[in-house]
């Protein structure tokens, strides 16, 4: 069973940077896509970015420009660094894995606990 342990998040005000980090253990696919979610309360669940194995990357509309995602494939490690955060960013945000498949048709199967990003205007 994979695991993904995030870390990272906090407060931070309107134009700042966090950096959220997500672990994967017990990988055994060499093909596989990770990558986050985010929820804001009241609303629903949304795709923010994912990296294949390959480094291809896939953005929200709503971050590109601002989120860069990357992975260290040898640590199945997955970076999200967020910069000119704003207040709609505010949202508890979820490392997702989709394990023997690349990033196309995104339905992962592996869900990380969340972890909460908050940004002051």
């Amino acid at each position: 069973q994979v695991k993904l342990v995030e870390s990272g998040g906090g407060s931070v005000q309107a134009g700042g940077s966090l950096r959220l980090s997500c672990a994967a253990s017990r990988v055994t696919y060499s093909t596989n896509c990770m990558g986050w979610f985010r929820q804001a309360p009241g609303k629903e669940r949304e795709g923010v970015a994912r990296i294949s194995t390959g480094g291809r990357t896939y953005y929200a509309d709503s971050v590109k420009g601002r989120f860069t995602i990357s992975r260290d494939g040898a640590k199945n490690t997955v970076t999200l660094q967020m910069n000119s955060l704003k207040p709609e960013d505010t949202a508890m945000y979820y490392c997702a894995a989709q394990m023997g498949r690349s990033c196309i048709g995104w339905t992962p199967n592996y869900w990380g606990q969340g972890t909460q990003v908050t940004v002051s205007s």
